[in-house]
């Protein structure tokens, strides 16, 4: 086998694996402020994804520009954030530098799309594909890719530990080459339970004190994360933006399956109120002694927007962070100075800013578990999707792992 990362390696955004110039895993986008795109368009013969997020999926369309039609393969939930995402950035970008595909293209996607459910073996570019659940978001996938001489396992975004929505990942088939992710390779984290415990401390206490919570979450897994919390202690919540959507998505037939606890999800759902919006009815919900859940998660776009300057200035008040706030992100400069930039404004905040670890993402501890059978083996572990894959991957070296990170555009040939 003949792999070229086109995005990914040694870095977090923009995942794009070429395998023998013929199957295409990933095609993402770093949603950065320029965003970028995989260094370069392939012309594969078919398209495999391992699940729905941005970062995997945000430049599928370009790829059937011309005649070009390949065939893309993805689980049901992957198939319809997929368009759900590619919607949203020709709605917020289209007709600019900043979205590579136009409408026709995205139409294009609804017919080469091919949807499979996990460890249910298909043929894709002559290669035998199943996926595993990775445990990450619904639908969610490992992707296992046989030649019938070699057998790469490809991690895709994954947890090892028991979500709300999703249970951890439990898949570790015989393979002689594994592409594993690294985004949290420097940090362990507390078990999920007494995560989600302190979080939901901090909502009780400041509603009984009188005050707002606002949540700034992702709106794919985030904000139904959140959404079962509350339900499970009867706190009130709105539920606002994209999340809106993607929850409804969620409870759609041919994607119930794919949640760990489809019962709990429907409660979690009939629990929340969803917000659209209109009518001032979001300066009206600011005024109220209640929980909204809304993106964007990092503070950098979304009803956000009207949530957090309507209750900054109030110290019973509360933005609980749910996620990793990037570099230069509003969110981040609030956690760090007590002050962010809103639509355009620097804006001092006195209400309470606290932050929770809700990654979707296996840790340090969650990634050696999942590696585990593959130590002291000839098994090549290539390490990528990260801040620092190549300190990981040497500290893998070092615990009896045959571990390297890639370069970008980079080839390699495994025998």
């Amino acid at each position: 086998m003949d792999l070229e990362f086109l995005g990914g390696a040694g870095e977090i955004g923009r995942s794009a694996l070429l395998i023998d110039d013929s199957l295409l895993v990933d095609f993402g986008m770093d949603s950065g402020n320029p965003p970028a795109f995989p260094i370069r368009d392939p012309d594969p013969d078919a398209i495999v994804v391992s699940h729905g997020h941005l970062d995997h999926v945000g430049s599928l369309p370009s790829l059937l520009s011309g005649d070009a039609r390949p065939p893309i393969h993805w689980t049901p939930p992957t198939a319809d954030l997929a368009t759900l995402l590619a919607r949203d950035t020709l709605k917020l970008h289209g007709g600019t530098y900043d979205c590579p595909f136009t409408e026709a293209e995205l139409a294009r996607m609804t017919q080469v799309s091919h949807t499979h459910g996990y460890e249910e073996p298909f043929e894709a570019a002559g290669y035998e594909i199943t996926f595993f659940d990775a445990g990450h978001i619904p639908g969610s996938a490992h992707v296992l890719i046989d030649n019938g001489d070699t057998r790469l396992y490809y991690t895709g975004d994954f947890h090892t530990e028991d979500q709300r929505i999703v249970a951890g990942t439990t898949a570790r088939p015989d393979a002689d080459i594994v592409v594993c992710e690294s985004t949290y390779a420097d940090t362990t984290r507390p078990p999920r339970p007494e995560i989600e415990a302190s979080f939901a401390d901090l909502l009780e206490s400041t509603l009984w004190e009188g005050g707002t919570v606002v949540v700034p979450a992702f709106a794919i897994g985030r904000t139904q994360e959140v959404m079962c919390i509350c339900a499970e202690h009867d706190l009130e919540c709105y539920v606002d933006g994209m999340g809106t959507r993607v929850t409804e998505l969620f409870t759609q037939p041919r994607n119930i399956g794919y949640l760990r606890d489809p019962e709990a999800f429907r409660r979690a759902k009939g629990h929340a109120r969803f917000v659209d919006g209109r009518n001032g009815q979001r300066k009206r919900i600011a005024e109220q002694n209640t929980v909204i859940i809304t993106t964007s998660g990092m503070l950098h776009g979304g009803p956000a927007m009207t949530y957090v300057p309507a209750i900054r200035s109030h110290p019973t008040n509360t933005i609980a962070l749910t996620g990793y706030q990037v570099d230069g992100t509003p969110g981040r400069d609030l956690l760090e100075t007590g002050s962010a930039e809103i639509d355009g404004r620097v804006m001092p905040v006195s209400a309470r800013v606290e932050q929770f670890d809700f990654s979707a993402h296996a840790d340090r501890r969650g990634l050696e578990s999942f590696l585990e059978p593959y130590r002291g083996t000839d098994t090549p572990i290539l390490v990528t999707h990260g801040d620092r894959c190549h300190a990981f991957a040497d500290e893998l070296l070092e615990d009896g792992f045959d571990a390297s990170a890639p370069e970008l555009g980079e080839p390699v040939a495994i025998e």
